[in-house]
């Protein structure tokens, strides 16, 4: 790599140092040290003023080489992993060097292969770059951080290039999906407005089930998942995509599904942060993954309304709320896997490993082997280790994690990059992996039974024995009122 030098006062290089960025650059033409005029084809305009774009500020190294600083996430400098933003005014055949040089992180995927996104007007469709082009290490220029370069050659003149960290999934392609399946007209399909972020924007809850199932009186069995509370996880929205998309396709195993469960689904708990391009945090820099014990209506208001709810649903007699899953992207380590909690009831402990093991079976990028029961200190304002210590023993929390990069088919050793379509058919396979779980319930007192592994079957009766009768009939099953507690009590080490 060249030396570093100081930029030219031309550039509008003026930005300071690292702890000085405070925004995404907008339209910023980078021009050579001396160089008075307008700018000329390569010398290259960089910007990150749109939906979920982040870069908060470029130097010049060289002709060819360029020090690209991530913003910070809004309100906390402690995060700075994701990444989007476009490159125009290239010259044809012009190759560069660009260096990412103040990643939060030290551990990451790309010590394993992983590779930056791009894509152009001309080609729309995301890429990962060649693994040979991008180099992680420690960079003594950089304060010793972690530097991710890669070299890049424009082909293209007219085109507007775009980079990014991961697959992005902004706010506004949300909001277009939702809008579609609601003209579908589904009537078992519901979509309302949970609530509104800090910045005004919508939190979404779903409602997927027969409508026989919502009528007045009606028993509930529940399915809650929720995704993106973390902004920059954007595997999460696909994963919740290809979960929402099965559920309200005509599959045999989805309308079995329906018929017996009642699917809640918070696809986007974070959505200023998305919309702003926040790695993990809130508009008001709040990690919203830690305050789940006891979430603020004005600093926290999305997590404060799905948190009302499922309380709400824990303490009536009518509902069963049997599954949790919160959906994340992982970003070093490879695979779908899960967490789970640990509890002092061992027959506790052992039914929650039967969903993970069969989706490890359905998944073939899921890792059974990569999925952990914890209870870190650390972890206990995260949702599944709250939830875990507020629904009783009838109730699984889990958080889902897929990773950044990639997946090890069992019996080979070679990574396969994930693609959107690869992440939504994990989604696909939780979803029916639910059939599944159903299905073996006369196992689930025998948890020492080996899982097998199911037979395909090409089709499936639209009537289905299981959560037929009252709920406590069922291993299962919630046949007893709840008694009301008091939701912010933290006594609970869970």
């Amino acid at each position: 790599m060249a030396e570093r030098s100081q930029t030219a006062p031309e550039a509008g290089n003026d930005m300071g140092n690292d702890d000085a960025i405070g925004g995404n650059v907008s339209k910023y033409v980078v021009l050579p040290t001396g160089y008075c005029g307008q700018p000329k084809k390569g010398h290259l305009i960089f910007d990150a003023c749109f939906e979920s774009g982040n870069l908060g500020r470029v130097e010049q190294v060289s002709e060819f080489e360029y020090d690209l600083f991530i913003r910070p996430d809004t309100c906390n400098p402690r995060f700075r992993v994701w990444f989007n933003f476009t490159v125009e005014n290239v010259k044809e055949s012009q190759r560069v060097i660009f260096n990412i040089v103040n990643f939060s992180k030290t551990k990451s995927l790309y010590r394993d292969g992983m590779s930056p996104m791009v894509k152009s007007t001309s080609r729309p469709k995301w890429q990962r770059l060649p693994p040979k082009n991008v180099y992680y290490y420690r960079c003594p220029d950089h304060r010793k951080n972690y530097v991710m370069s890669f070299a890049f050659c424009f082909d293209r003149e007219e085109d507007i290039y775009q980079f990014a960290y991961c697959y992005p999934y902004t706010y506004t392609r949300f909001q277009h999906y939702l809008d579609s399946l609601q003209k579908r007209n589904m009537d078992y399909f519901f979509r309302e407005q949970l609530g509104q972020s800090v910045q005004q924007r919508q939190l979404d809850l779903l409602t997927i089930t027969s409508p026989d199932n919502l009528r007045e009186g009606a028993e509930q069995k529940v399915v809650f998942i929720t995704g993106r509370v973390h902004p920059g996880e954007t595997p999460s929205s696909f994963v919740c995509q290809g979960i929402i998309d099965f559920l309200v396709s005509q599959h045999p195993i989805a309308r079995v599904l329906r018929e017996h469960l009642v699917f809640k689904i918070a696809p986007m708990l974070n959505p200023d942060g998305v919309y702003l391009g926040n790695y993990r945090c809130s508009l008001m820099g709040f990690d919203l993954n830690r305050h789940w014990l006891d979430p603020s209506p004005w600093a926290h208001p999305t997590l404060h309304g799905v948190k009302q709810l499922i309380i709400q649903m824990y303490n009536d007699p009518k509902t069963s709320l049997e599954f949790y899953i919160d959906i994340h992207a992982h970003s070093t380590m490879m695979n779908g896997f899960m967490y789970g909690n640990i509890f002092e009831d061992e027959e506790r402990f052992q039914r929650q490993a039967i969903f993970p093991k069969l989706l490890c079976q359905n998944a073939e990028d899921f890792s059974y082997s990569s999925t952990s029961f914890n209870r870190d200190a650390v972890k206990a304002g995260t949702g599944r280790r709250f939830l875990g210590g507020l629904l009783d023993h009838t109730s699984y929390c889990y958080t889902l994690e897929v990773s950044f990069y990639s997946y090890i088919v069992g019996g080979t050793t070679a990574a396969v990059p994930y693609t959107e379509e690869a992440y939504m058919k994990l989604g696909r396979n939780v979803a029916r992996t639910f059939l599944d779980y159903y299905r073996l319930n006369p196992l689930v007192e025998k948890v020492a039974v080996p899982m097998p592994r199911l037979r395909k079957e090409k089709s499936l009766p639209y009537k289905h024995p299981f959560l037929r009768g009252s709920a406590s009939n069922y291993p299962n099953g919630k046949g007893d009122k709840k008694s009301p507690m008091n939701h912010k009590d933290t006594s609970n080490p869970f």
